[in-house]
């Protein structure tokens, strides 16, 4: 099941990254692309603060949504950013894809990641559930974005809560991260957090000791980060398991192509996470 999610995150981050993302929310009103990020993310929700934003999202400072929330909804109101958002996944997805936009497999995955998005529990997902109010698109390669959205944000409104119960708060879990290689050097800063915040989340996961004194994590700090990520991997399989191991399978070789040329396209993330590497084959 690990490809199936690799592969829908492939199918959905470009957005996050790519021009035709940030020219949309530019004409759009939005400033620059913190708040064209923080405004479509949570869109869905409304017009939420920059409170509700820094709890849903998690790693984030609280100062990071502050620069950008209320103030996005002042320029440009929640229904005008998700039209943004829908044209920029468009377009972003026509470029990357190319010729495999329109194919048969495209619509199959359609379906069948609709499905699997509509039986993802709602309780205690709220990124997850305000994405599935969404209208699902009628043409199928932005029905499969609608999807992939409610069942990544479904999986990592799960992966918040096992952070929160295996005590690793916004900045302590960048720093894991970090210390995995699976965040780049500037991730703090990315994520908001000054030098002196990111320090002393180091300070506390050495005392707790989950880091050694040079920063590398520690066979506890590993045994615990592995159990953050079976907690999220048993609280995400819910949708998968509605579906049936067979369709899931078939999902992961129609989404297979589409991820691979995604990635080849240039659409992965700028850095390297378990969710964005280039796909195995």
């Amino acid at each position: 099941m690990d490809e199936v999610w690799r592969f829908l995150e492939a199918y959905h981050v470009p957005v996050y990254f790519s021009p035709e993302a940030a020219a949309a929310y530019k004409a759009a009103g939005l400033k620059g692309y913190w708040m064209g990020y923080f405004a479509s993310r949570s869109a869905p929700l409304g017009a939420p603060g920059p409170e509700v934003v820094t709890a849903t999202f998690y790693n984030f400072a609280p100062r990071r949504a502050a620069r950008a929330l209320p103030d996005a909804w002042a320029l440009c109101p929640p229904a005008r950013v998700l039209e943004a958002r829908l044209e920029a996944a468009d377009q972003t997805l026509r470029r990357l894809l190319g010729d495999l936009v329109d194919t048969p497999e495209v619509a199959e995955a359609a379906g069948l990641a609709r499905q699997a998005a509509q039986a993802c529990p709602a309780q205690g997902r709220a990124l997850s559930a305000a994405h599935a109010a969404l209208p699902v698109p009628d043409q199928p390669h932005l029905a499969l974005w609608w999807a992939a959205s409610v069942l990544r944000e479904f999986r990592g409104d799960g992966h918040i809560a096992a952070l929160v119960s295996g005590g690793l708060d916004g900045c302590e879990c960048c720093v894991v991260s970090r210390a995995l290689g699976a965040a780049p050097d500037d991730f703090g800063e990315q994520r908001g957090w000054n030098g002196d915040e990111w320090q002393a989340a180091v300070q506390r996961l050495t005392a707790r000791g989950w880091l050694t004194p040079d920063g590398a994590l520690t066979d506890q700090g590993r045994d615990g980060r592995a159990a953050i990520e079976d907690t999220t991997d048993r609280s995400a399989a819910a949708p998968l398991r509605a579906l049936g191991g067979d369709a899931t399978a078939r999902l992961t070789e129609c989404l297979r192509p589409l991820a691979h040329r995604i990635v080849d396209s240039g659409g992965a993330a700028p850095f390297p996470t378990a969710l964005t590497i280039r796909p195995t084959t």
